[in-house]
């Protein structure tokens, strides 16, 4: 399912997207050369996009997925990595430096070797001549690399930039992008050059080069069968290009003995994909990860989403959970617009029956892709569930709180010391779930953000107090004999917890105004909610003390609403589940928030 989907999203976008044989991908450097293989210069294409460098992107030839322990005999079609182009070392956190200068060295020379297997429909092209002249001199060699480091462009900790050429009479197109190279790829969409012992051609580019074996050779002409997405026929593909996912590989793989290889077929003849396929879905894959737009992090998790047709809501949805710190107001519009859908027609007209697809990535055990979640539904079924998500988020607040919490700020608070390091892995796709599936948020989120209230001497801060809310009112909403809480205060409640929640935020108030410093929340908030019976007889005692330093008005008016609210507590129980604890928290800051709330004179005295 998921694959079709990535399918028929490229067949969707393909005219805007790299055709077969090719990607766009980011030239950090070209390397500038006349007809002849000379040094000319060397030119920067990044640009400041906010703080960052970004490279500018090309439609280059496709790369290949390289890994084992001969992967440098693997090439692009000219352009590479500065350690195949130039011989510059990268450093690795797992190599010596003499081992990265013998990688290196490796690199360079499968570089200049692979010219030697170009075809003459490639050799006979000026732009690839003059490449492969340079790659000859030594001397325009040693040039380079000393330009690239007066300019600052390679240091001692080298990058893994990719590099190109120009010629200095072409100021417009790169050498991978010339008529001649381009015809080249599109007659041979999934051809890739190695350079080995034994391999004397230009062989499949989805065979890689994990080890460079006689089965190459042998898969070279391939395999033809059906596909299993499109039903199409052709070529099989047997292994599957990489996925720019940090620190993972592909997103299908089949290891070889390892159990995986059933009647006689191994690796990916075991669940037939055809190379047209696999590089559609590859790419459109590729494409959304990169997206400005259409993906967005949670918590160590990639998400990625599309319609099946171009659509407002597809614009907007990264807006509904993200923060665009540049531009706040995005998320407001967004989420206004959401909220009032209902009544403008916004999501719900021509594009209510759109299909919606959203997938979430991480990096798994070793170097495999992670499937977090994945969700398909009309766009009105998704524009329902988020926009009760928020619903369930609302309650009383500071005007200086943002007017909308997003999924960051919320995993973030309930996090140890408020840091997203802190987020447990899992955490933030079973939240995704629950939110994109209208259902109960996971009871991990309750146990994470009420530990952390306690820890945090009792600061049950709007974010902490709306995400509580939202959390039992989605419990609570499966069971019928159950009241879901309001978003301000509500002071006939039938909850011990939260009356006692309120309880003791009037004990504190009682302290405040009685005395100046640390109060009760710090010392007791704690105990108080999960083990009322152990103290709030000991903090009714002190509050007499603490009622008596009152001016008279103040006095009367506390006394009163303490009784109020007594008159509610059936009595103070040994101990408080975790769903009356989170009842607790919310009594309590709702009778905080009521004490800011303007009230009349006579309110105030009584």
């Amino acid at each position: 399912m998921i694959l079709q989907a990535l399918k028929e999203y490229y067949d969707r976008v393909k005219d805007e997207l790299a055709p077969e044989g090719f990607e766009t991908k980011g030239l950090e450097f070209l390397i500038v050369i006349d007809k002849d293989g000379n040094f000319k210069d060397i030119e920067d294409t990044r640009e400041l996009d906010g703080k960052k460098l970004v490279a500018k992107s090309f439609i280059l030839p496709r790369s290949v997925k390289r890994q084992g322990s001969n992967s440098y005999q693997t090439n692009f079609l000219l352009w590479d990595h500065v350690g195949y182009v130039l011989k510059v070392p990268i450093p690795k956190p797992d190599k010596s430096d003499n081992d990265i200068k013998v990688l290196a060295e490796k690199q360079f020379n499968s570089w200049r070797r692979s010219f030697d297997k170009y075809p003459n429909e490639l050799k006979n092209d000026d732009g690839v001549k003059a490449v492969v002249e340079f790659s000859r001199k030594e001397d325009e060699h040693k040039k380079t690399v000393d330009r690239a480091i007066e300019k600052g462009y390679i240091t001692g900790k080298a990058k893994a930039y990719n590099v190109s050429f120009r010629l200095d009479t072409d100021m417009t197109t790169i050498i991978p992008c010339r008529d001649a190279v381009k015809n080249f790829v599109m007659s041979n969409p999934n051809k890739t050059i190695i350079v080995a012992d034994g391999v004397d051609e230009i062989v499949e580019i989805n065979d890689g080069i994990e080890e460079v074996a006689d089965d190459i050779l042998e898969d070279n002409e391939g395999v033809v069968g059906t596909c299993m997405i499109t039903g199409e026929s052709g070529i099989i593909a047997r292994t599957h290009d990489s996925t720019p996912i940090p620190g993972a590989n592909s997103f299908i793989s089949f290891q070889k003995n390892s159990g995986y290889d059933s009647y006689g077929k191994e690796q990916g003849y075991n669940a037939p994909i055809i190379k047209s396929t696999e590089f559609a879905y590859i790419t459109a894959l590729k494409d959304l990860l990169k997206s400005k737009t259409q993906q967005m992090l949670i918590a160590g998790t990639k998400a990625v989403f599309w319609s099946d047709k171009k659509t407002q809501f597809e614009d907007d949805f990264s807006c509904f959970f993200s923060e665009i710190k540049d531009n706040p107001a995005e998320n407001v519009r967004a989420l206004t617009t959401l909220f009032e859908s209902p009544k403008t027609g916004a999501y719900c007209n021509d594009d209510s029956n759109a299909k919606f697809f959203l997938l979430g990535l991480a990096q798994g055990g070793g170097k495999r892709i992670c499937v977090r979640f994945w969700k398909t539904g009309t766009i009105a079924e998704f524009a329902s569930n988020i926009r009760q998500h928020f619903t369930d988020l609302e309650i009383t607040k500071h005007s200086s709180e943002p007017q909308y919490y997003s999924l960051w700020r919320l995993l973030v608070n309930s996090a140890i010391l408020d840091k997203s390091e802190n987020i447990p892995p899992n955490i933030a796709g079973d939240f995704m779930q629950a939110i994109i599936n209208g259902t109960p948020y996971p009871a991990t989120i309750l146990q994470l953000v009420l530990r952390r209230i306690k820890s945090d001497g009792g600061n049950v801060k709007p974010v902490r107090a709306a995400l509580i809310k939202s959390y039992l009112n989605r419990y609570y909403r499966r069971k019928p004999l159950e009241k879901e809480l309001t978003v301000a205060l509500d002071k006939e409640r039938p909850s011990n917890g939260y009356q006692l929640g309120r309880l003791f935020a009037v004990l504190e108030k009682i302290q405040e105004e009685a005395n100046s410093g640390a109060t009760i929340r710090e010392r007791y908030y704690g105990s108080a909610c999960s083990s009322p019976v152990t103290v709030f007889p000991t903090l009714m005692r002190l509050s007499g003390h603490h009622s008596a330093k009152l001016e008279k008005g103040r006095k009367i008016y506390f006394d009163k609403l303490t009784g109020e609210i007594v008159g509610y507590v059936n009595n103070f129980p040994a101990h408080l589940d975790l769903h009356k604890q989170g009842e607790f928290a919310i009594g309590y800051y709702h009778q905080r928030q009521d004490f800011f709330t303007p009230k009349t004179k006579e309110a105030d005295n009584g």
